[in-house]
């Protein structure tokens, strides 16, 4: 692997969760593992249980009100290599080790696949059903392009349990999805680099445009942090239209840096945008995984998920028989996302702004999203007094704030 784990996060989730957990425990796990890509059929030497058999076992697991610890065994999806970078994958599979070490799990009860075309249903239908026929009973499938051949494998395994990233349908039974409150840290982080840009330029490079809500909600966040402290800067958004390209993703960073940006933000899954920063000589807001490994010269933060906070519960829950099907939206106070220990060359003062705001969100009920938001064509978004719901947030945002600019 080429990074070995920086798992502060995680492991605070892990004692939030269960008081269990050491570093070098997580360490260890992370060291050397290979990950194998599906091979678009059933895996060799395997065979599916037949319906009888499935069906004796869930009757077992009525009678017991869970699965036993013992029989777990989890699949996950990955959209790319976990081990070849800092980004979406590695975090989740971040997020596993922990659940593991959590739930004191063997590596041989989880199974891992990469589906790197996470628009060909097909390969993904394959790759879970090579989970399934290697003895997977928990799947867990990780990027937003997954979601419907998931609810598909779904329904044809009514006996087994599904739970979906990112996206939105599900069935409340063995089937349910799971994303979290990234806006909230998304704003922190935009109060971080509105106060540190000098040029009042800030980069964004981004998977997707405004048509999806996951990415431009986290634009808007932290659009509304950086105007906060700095209504003078603008963010520059360029966009890859692609969860994963390497390639795309270095070209819109060269591009936000040669109009003199001096910060760099990210949804994306590559760490480009901080690397050619720090090459640059100026500053970067990580996003995934603490990307100041790649960057320490430069990353003034990072945006990160702790999903062990969710798949310790979720799998947990499926052991002692309390899963029920609902979905799971956590965020900061569930230890889900936050941003890592500020750079000692943030701008003087940052800290104190920043806790004040963290307090607002966790004692005072500030939603980030709140009051009449002025978009950037104008257009008033919400109400004086009000804030915008779940659904709106993760299914409505497809507006940017009144300081993003779309780089063409």
């Amino acid at each position: 692997m080429r990074h070995r784990c920086r798992y502060a996060g995680i492991l605070l989730a892990a004692v939030l969760l269960t008081g269990c957990g050491t570093a070098a425990e997580v360490e260890d796990l992370a060291t050397n593992r290979g990950y194998e890509q599906a091979s678009g059929g059933r895996s060799a030497g395997t065979e599916l249980a037949d319906s009888g058999e499935q069906a004796e076992q869930q009757e077992d697991r009525k009678d017991t009100g869970g699965i036993p610890k013992e029989e777990i065994k989890v699949g996950v999806l990955h959209i790319s290599d976990p081990a070849e970078g800092s980004g979406y994958a590695y975090t989740h599979d971040l997020g596993i080790q922990g659940m593991q070490v959590n739930l004191g799990l063997s590596e041989d009860q989880v199974i891992r696949k990469i589906v790197p075309d996470n628009g060909d249903a097909q390969a993904v239908k394959d790759g879970i059903q090579e989970c399934i026929d290697e003895g997977c009973n928990v799947i867990f499938t990780t990027s937003w392009g997954y979601m419907e051949p998931t609810a598909e494998m779904a329904e044809q395994y009514p006996d087994l349990y599904f739970s979906h990233g990112t996206g939105y349908l599900s069935n409340g039974e063995n089937f349910n999805n799971y994303f979290g409150r990234i806006y909230q840290a998304r704003y922190l982080s935009g109060l971080v680099a509105g106060m540190k840009t000098e040029t009042d330029k800030i980069g964004y490079v981004a998977a997707m445009d405004a048509s999806n809500s996951e990415v431009t909600g986290g634009i808007d966040a932290f659009a509304i942090g950086v105007y906060e402290v700095n209504p003078d800067a603008v963010i520059y958004v360029k966009v890859t239209n692609s969860w994963y390209d390497p390639e795309a993703e270095a070209e819109a960073s060269g591009q936000l840096l040669d109009l003199g940006c001096d910060v760099m933000a990210q949804h994306c899954d590559t760490p480009y945008p901080q690397t050619m920063a720090q090459e640059r000589g100026v500053y970067g807001v990580g996003y995934n995984s603490d990307m100041s490994k790649e960057t320490p010269d430069s990353c003034l933060c990072s945006v990160v998920w702790n999903w062990s906070a969710y798949y310790t519960q979720a799998v947990q829950s499926i052991i002692d028989g309390s899963w029920d099907g609902s979905n799971y939206f956590g965020g900061l106070s569930d230890g889900l996302v936050d941003i890592t220990d500020l750079a000692d060359f943030c701008a003087e003062g940052t800290q104190e702004v920043v806790d004040a705001a963290k307090k607002r969100i966790l004692t005072e009920g500030y939603n980030v999203f709140d009051g009449e938001l002025v978009t950037n064509t104008g257009e008033t978004i919400g109400t004086e007094g009000g804030t915008l719901d779940d659904a709106t947030i993760t299914g409505g945002i497809n507006w940017y704030y009144q300081n993003v600019e779309v780089v063409e």
